[in-house]
């Protein structure tokens, strides 16, 4: 055995400045003009998930990354194609996902959330004094599915009137009050992929769904991951694509956009073989071993990204693409970003629509002549794209008052 001065040293750790970390991002998140694409299931695959609280993010979130944007393509591959489904995951959040990253997010994250959401809700059941709350829960489960089944994509006040015994049923939330037990079993049963949130019941701005039984919806509905330990190979590769996509990521950073514990993540690191890098400010990220080259310089970039994007909620910690003083322009207290300018991989402002369709901008940052024409053509681009809606950001800045007032 070779004494330890004999010991071939330990391979250094490889150095990402953050100006790395943004060339990354524009290339990886497909910012730049030169990386866009009109596939709109290829731009929710390269960002893993796209954020669905607001349905209006999932439209610019595409829009902004596509060559020709076109909101009518993000519907289709929603409702027509079905290549991109809704679906409850990590942090209890709703996302949209394509079928491969639906099957990686309901193992390795959902199943966990759903097995919450069912233990609350036979707990509200025997408050409610509905008897055995297990076999209340799969006799209303099995009345829900055999509704969707027949008539298809329906609206919960639908299956509402159309099981009224159910419906008259009421559980009390924790906090809340009184709730129809169908809307309830609706909610768990879309936790557990049983169903799925279809079309929209107005435009597609519109935040209330249609539910379809997850076979009917999509073939097969929410694939298998297989293996011994489904949830564990899920977990894997979800880090895979959330490394791919936001590498390098802290440990902290990945447990905190899983929703997982610190156990589950080093795990998940470990099974990926993430290689430690060092970052700016001394903290330590993680690569795929095969992703250790720079990218090349994307060049200029410049896009107007809506509230809750993944390029702003992808990392917990932010100050390499924003500065910490202008934090609190774009993030509310409970850390939803709004809507954000980006120029060259870092936030340079915010956005909003105002009443009249005209998008009011505030840039954080000094930024040169032609960078702001670059705003000012994106802004007025994305005013084409919406055309006659009109929407509010259900997350917006904290600044956007001001700016809707003139500011």
């Amino acid at each position: 055995m070779p004494s330890p001065a004999s010991r071939p040293a330990p391979p250094a750790h490889r150095h990402v400045t953050d100006a790395e970390r943004r060339a990354r991002l524009v290339t990886r998140h497909r910012l730049a003009p030169a990386v866009r694409t009109d596939d709109v299931v290829t731009v929710a695959d390269d960002l893993v998930a796209l954020h669905s609280t607001d349905p209006v993010t999932v439209y610019l979130s595409v829009a902004a990354r596509m060559a020709t944007p076109a909101l009518g393509a993000v519907d289709a591959a929603l409702h027509d194609d079905r290549t991109l489904l809704r679906h409850h995951a990590m942090r209890r959040t709703l996302w949209v996902v394509g079928r491969e990253h639906a099957s990686l997010v309901h193992h390795a994250a959902t199943v966990d959330v759903a097995a919450v959401q069912r233990r609350d809700l036979l707990r509200q059941a025997a408050a409610a004094g509905l008897g055995d709350p297990v076999a209340w829960y799969a006799g209303a489960a099995d009345r829900v599915l055999g509704l969707l089944a027949a008539q298809g994509p329906t609206a919960a006040r639908d299956v509402g009137t159309a099981l009224p015994d159910l419906a008259a049923q009421q559980l009390v939330l924790p906090g809340g009050g009184p709730q129809p037990a169908h809307t309830r079993v609706l909610l768990v049963l879309g936790f557990e992929g049983r169903v799925l949130r279809a079309r929209p019941l107005g435009t597609w701005i519109n935040g209330q769904y249609r539910w379809a039984a997850a076979h009917d919806w999509v073939p097969g509905g929410i694939a298998d991951v297989g293996g011994p330990e489904p949830r564990r190979t899920a977990a894997a590769g979800l880090a895979r694509a959330h490394l791919h996509a936001f590498g390098p990521v802290t440990r902290d950073d990945l447990r905190w956009w899983a929703g997982w514990t610190v156990a589950v993540t080093r795990t998940a690191l470990d099974d990926v073989g993430a290689v430690p890098v060092t970052l700016d400010g001394g903290a330590t990220g993680y690569l795929l071993p095969d992703d250790l080259e720079p990218v090349p310089d994307p060049g200029r970039s410049v896009a107007l990204l809506p509230s809750l994007d993944p390029t702003t909620m992808g990392w917990k910690a932010r100050d390499w693409y924003l500065d910490p003083v202008h934090a609190p322009q774009l993030f509310d207290r409970n850390g939803n970003g709004g809507p954000a300018i980006w120029v060259d991989g870092a936030v340079a402002g915010t956005w909003v629509q105002r009443p009249d369709g005209t998008l009011a901008t505030r840039l954080f940052t000094r930024l040169d002549a032609a960078a702001r024409r670059e705003v000012d053509a994106a802004a007025e681009r994305l005013r084409a794209l919406l055309g006659d809606v009109r929407f509010r950001a259900r997350f917006p800045a904290p600044v956007q008052a001001e700016l809707l007032a003139g500011g």
